[in-house]
């Protein structure tokens, strides 16, 4: 099988190489892999940018898509197509940059039937993500009556794909981008308005005037400070990224005087029984020309260099790669 190993000798090392099967770590259904993605959390391991790895050789990519080879799981049969996000695969587990991955059957998720396995990828653990922000959005009742929401790092895969989700529900959706050539692209997903990124960079007022019924923040810093100071009152904020600053400088006083609801989202350890759930939401919402505007395929030779573009703030959208 071919993989994108990683190895940590006096410095960092990336390569494509054979490696035999019998390397995979433990698990009990193994999966021949036909598609997998790039996000950003690959693209700060692969280029070392973030300590992501801590255990080597490690072959990374956080999401796959595939065809059961052999399980060991009952819930599990040869030739079933199944899709896994999450779980610390491709950060302690060997991931989806491989041709085949070993892995505990509770990771895995039946293909919904309307899905094929590219889509599966072009939605990810992005798409799962920012199906997730929406529920927060929903369970802190706001709806598309209360509202603007806007949605920052909105070029990437998770606000790409919570544009086009919340523009399909109905709210009216403000994009807020780094990218000044990604407004078409935007506008094209859904978003009713696309902001400059650097009109959020500046350190705001314990509270601004009130803009946002609710907001889907991907960045972090000084950014999410601003728009915690701009929420509505009984607004909720979703945080599921820092992928300008972990760091938060604000007040209480959002919190305080406008009943301001931060909710912070993560989608590695959502329990697999309610997973299937949220992806066929995912499949029902999300329109065919997601799948074409969205998606940058590439290969597993190319994934390298992809990460670099990635983190240089080069790629729209989402990057799927063709394992086999």
């Amino acid at each position: 099988m071919k993989a994108l190993l990683l190895e940590q000798h006096e410095t960092l090392s990336a390569s494509i190489q054979d490696i035999d099967a019998s390397q995979l770590p433990s698990g009990n259904v193994v999966v021949d892999i036909h598609w997998s993605t790039l996000n950003y959390k690959d693209a700060l391991a692969i280029t070392g940018k973030g300590k992501i790895i801590r255990q080597f050789p490690m072959v990374p990519g956080i999401d796959f898509s595939g065809v059961v080879h052999h399980s060991e799981d009952p819930r599990f049969h040869v030739g079933q197509y199944v899709l896994l996000t999450g779980w610390g695969v491709g950060e302690t587990h060997w991931g989806g940059l491989a041709e085949q991955a070993r892995v505990s059957g509770e990771w895995l998720t039946p293909l919904p039937h309307a899905l094929t396995p590219r889509q599966a990828m072009i939605i990810g653990t992005a798409g799962f993500t920012a199906m997730l922000c929406i529920m927060a959005l929903e369970q802190g009742s706001v709806m598309p009556e209360s509202g603007d929401i806007a949605v920052t790092g909105a070029s990437g895969g998770v606000g790409s794909t919570a544009i086009t989700l919340l523009s399909q529900l109905g709210y009216s959706v403000t994009a807020i981008s780094s990218k000044p050539d990604s407004r078409d692209y935007l506008l094209s997903l859904g978003a009713k308005a696309v902001l400059p990124a650097s009109d959020f960079h500046q350190p705001s007022r314990p509270l601004e005037k009130q803009r946002w019924a609710g907001v889907i923040d991907t960045v972090g810093g000084i950014t999410l400070a601003t728009l915690l100071a701009q929420a509505h009152y009984n607004g909720t904020v979703v945080a599921c990224g820092m992928a300008s600053d972990s760091q938060l400088p604000t007040s209480v006083m959002p919190f305080i005087l406008r009943n301001v609801r931060l909710q912070g989202v993560e989608s590695v350890t959502v329990p697999a029984a309610k997973r299937p759930a949220i992806w066929q939401r995912l499949q029902k919402l999300l329109p065919e020309a997601f799948y074409q505007q969205t998606a940058n395929e590439i290969t597993l030779g190319q994934v390298t260099e992809y990460a670099n573009k990635l983190i240089n703030n080069q790629i729209t959208g989402r990057t799927i790669v063709k394992v086999r």
